[in-house]
């Protein structure tokens, strides 16, 4: 993994990924972040846990596919399995590029992310407003001359319109050769309409903001991708193989997308 310096960990201010790794019942976060879990409807925890699970689907599926390169942005607190220890069980020589804007995360990752013999995993301190640099960084452990997947696991409903979320998106998959993929999770509140001004409220006291979107928002950041089956689905919709998960209502919509 590259050496990177190592910033200093603001503690005062809750960050979303240690509020995730709260929500997931993780140990990596500090008492603002487990108060601004603590407000969060009920239901934030298992809202959580399916996304989470998700994502395990999601990258096992593609790395059965011969995908053997992942570039995950927001990749939040490692919390086992994390992407690469999914991915690399299928493809052991699978290359994975960590990105996060929090030092902690930084921190676990240099002691938790740790590689397959044959595999590669590195990690870099970015902000996903920072497509550029990302991408820079990127390009110096995978090969785009081969299809890259870009993950983008519960982030970009912590992007307001302001920042131009779905531009952001585009910069992204843009760099990505023909053949890759987008897999992305995104916060909704179309299933309980109820929750959604007391998620907001209880990020919003932690002074983090959220937007949460519908279903034709969300479906906007796949724009000109190939959606595989079974298309935008809630979190519980998506899988590939039997068993399928248990149905339940979601607060995330979740697609895997090829870029043709």
């Amino acid at each position: 993994m590259t050496a990177t310096p190592k910033p200093a960990i603001d503690t005062s201010r809750p960050h979303p990924a240690r509020v995730y790794d709260w929500l997931l019942g993780g140990k990596d976060h500090y008492l603002v972040d487990q108060r601004v879990g603590e407000k969060l409807p009920a239901e934030a925890r298992g809202n959580a846990a399916r996304n989470r699970a998700f994502m395990h689907r999601a990258a096992a599926w593609l790395a059965g596919q011969g995908v053997d390169q992942f570039l995950d942005i927001g990749t939040g607190i490692p919390t086992e399995p994390n992407l690469h220890q999914i991915v690399q069980a299928v493809v052991p020589s699978a290359r994975v590029v960590y990105a996060d804007n929090d030092p902690i995360v930084l921190r676990h990752a240099e002691a938790l992310l740790v590689s397959s013999e044959e595999g590669v995993t590195d990690y870099i301190e970015a902000d996903v407003r920072d497509p550029g640099s990302i991408i820079m960084h990127a390009r110096s452990v995978l090969d785009f001359d081969r299809p890259v997947a870009l993950s983008l696991i519960a982030l970009l409903h912590f992007v307001p319109d302001g920042d131009d979320p779905y531009g952001i998106t585009r910069a992204l998959v843009d760099a990505l050769p023909s053949g890759s993929w987008l897999v992305l999770s995104h916060g909704t509140a179309d299933e309980h309409p109820e929750l959604e001004s007391s998620t907001k409220d209880a990020y919003k006291e932690g002074a983090i903001p959220l937007r949460m979107r519908t279903r034709a928002e969300v479906e906007r950041f796949f724009a000109g991708l190939e959606l595989a089956a079974p298309g935008l689905v809630t979190a519980t919709g998506w899988y590939r193989e039997e068993p399928a998960p248990v149905s339940e209502r979601s607060g995330f919509y979740v697609g895997v997308a090829r870029v043709p």
